[in-house]
């Protein structure tokens, strides 16, 4: 998962570039990058760590030009190196920088035909770059000295019929202005937004979640459509042009869960509406299941379970009390490349309040449940601090098939819920009681409650299997678990293991 901003000014948009992508930190905290544009040239700052570390006053000083794109990252698969940190810039033709946030699923694919049949080179095995690289090629098609707007709409729709996947473009065109697009599918978010200059003229600004354009003034307009492509040209005049080539509408079900800020809107629905609902939907739940349930108090586990946890248990007529203390400089651990450093990151992250937990039956609510890794060990941090009995819910599904369009969740076998009953979950995690949503009662929290229940369509793909690119096998799968699994991971630099926060 990445945040990615692209903003179209009336004055120098470094400091705001800037701003948009520490309230976007929580989506990557591996690298962060800057490129800006002023007369046709670029200027670039991109590096390892996160973005308070990443830039420093003279870097910001070089950063010149009215117009610009941002990036944060995690990668998903492969090198965490500092050559792979975005945007990512190539010459010809007229010199692009782009970023992306999302995955392709058929990157090398497209990389055999970039060199054999375009004869482009790629300097890493970056799936953006690919991307970029397709754009650049499908740009010089028209073999126009001078390019127009319906030239870039022309490329960016062949470029939907060229890749598979999900992705969520920002990217610069030198000398002609600013582009977005999203993937046919929507799959990852993109949002946009305007805010009117003293002097009168208007600027745009497009990001991954509503949070970053709240945070800089801009007033949001909406989501970027399925495979809608969004232009700046270089007299600040707005153009959009929705292709053919868009299909339905299947966001990402997890960013509600987990990966969205809480005070973001993601494709017209509030994340932390959803995240309230799931906590009334699981307490509808446990009240059918074991309607004479004991629990003395619902404590969440920091942050994202929050909402959920205050709901759930003002509908249970149950305490709710906050029993962890979170250290916020330790970062999300299902990122962590291997089992020891997300075991030992857990410990440093959480510490009980003992007070809380003595003598109680304790509900613990979580987001979600991906390895397991986590919490076996609060659960064990519970038992330690004296609680009578430890119970477990998730206000989501199990998660029980790889993600494979850009949020870097495991192959199958490292998935501690993939070929399991819930009971033997609860064994494993040592919970003395485990709860699971349903899927449909997540899709129905997400849905806002004046739109039909059926209304929308979602990528619920590591819930159900179902991938919506509808071009995901075994094979596929199998390569990726190569590509994922905690011992290639271990293969690679230690850069990855180096995640210094968290959201």
């Amino acid at each position: 998962m990445c945040g990615i901003v692209g903003i179209y000014g009336a004055q120098p948009v470094n400091q705001d570039l800037y701003d948009a992508l520490t309230v976007l930190q929580h989506r990557g905290q591996d690298a962060a990058g800057i490129v800006t544009e002023n007369n046709g040239k670029f200027y670039v700052r991109k590096s390892n760590g996160l973005v308070r570390d990443v830039f420093h006053t003279r870097h910001m000083r070089n950063l010149e030009g009215k117009i610009g794109i941002g990036h944060v990252r995690y990668p998903t698969a492969g090198s965490a190196s500092a050559a792979e940190s975005q945007p990512l810039y190539v010459n010809s033709p007229y010199g692009i920088v782009l970023a992306h946030n999302g995955n392709l699923t058929n990157h090398e694919e497209l990389a055999e035909e970039l060199f054999n049949a375009d004869h482009r080179h790629l300097n890493t095995n970056s799936d953006s770059e690919v991307l970029l690289n397709v754009l650049a090629h499908e740009l010089q098609k028209p073999q126009k000295l001078v390019l127009e707007t319906t030239d870039i709409f022309s490329a960016v729709e062949n470029l939907h019929l060229r890749c598979r996947g999900a992705y969520a473009i920002v990217a610069m065109i030198s000398g002609y202005g600013l582009l977005a697009f999203r993937d046919p599918n929507g799959i990852r978010p993109l949002i946009y937004g305007q805010r009117k200059h003293s002097k009168g003229s208007m600027e745009y600004m497009v990001a991954s979640e509503s949070v970053a354009l709240d945070a800089l003034g801009f007033d949001v307009v909406r989501d970027v459509e399925p495979g809608e492509i969004l232009f700046v040209d270089n007299k600040g005049e707005l153009h959009t042009y929705l292709p053919k080539t868009n299909k339905k509408k299947s966001p990402c079900i997890f960013e509600h869960v987990y990966f969205a800020r809480p005070d973001s809107m993601i494709d017209g629905s509030s994340v932390y509406k959803a995240r309230v609902r799931m906590g009334e939907y699981l307490a509808d739940k446990i009240m059918k299941e074991r309607p004479n349930h004991d629990i003395d108090v619902v404590i969440p586990i920091p942050e994202s379970s929050r909402p959920s946890a205050m709901e759930l248990a003002v509908r249970l007529g149950v305490k709710f009390r906050e029993g962890f203390v979170k250290n916020r400089y330790i970062g999300r651990t299902f990122i962590m490349p291997g089992q020891e450093e997300r075991k030992k990151s857990v410990k440093q992250k959480l510490n009980p309040i003992e007070l809380e937990f003595e003598g109680r039956n304790v509900l613990l609510v979580d987001d979600s449940i991906v390895r397991g890794t986590t919490c076996k060990q609060i659960i064990e941090m519970a038992r330690n601090a004296g609680a009578k009995n430890v119970y477990f819910a998730s206000a989501a599904p199990p998660v029980r098939y790889p993600n494979v369009y850009g949020i870097d969740m495991p192959v199958k076998s490292e998935l501690i819920a993939h070929g399991k009953s819930d009971k033997e979950i609860e064994k494993e995690i040592g919970a003395d009681w485990l709860i699971y949503q349903d899927l449909e009662a997540l899709i129905q929290a997400v849905i806002p409650s004046d739109e039909p229940d059926n209304s929308r369509q979602f990528d619920c793909s590591v819930f159900d299997g179902k991938y919506v690119t509808d071009d995901i096998d075994e094979t596929y799968l199998s390569h990726l678990e190569n590509l994922r699994n905690d011992s290639a991971k271990n293969n690679e630099t230690a850069e990855l293991v180096d995640v210094h926060d968290g959201f």
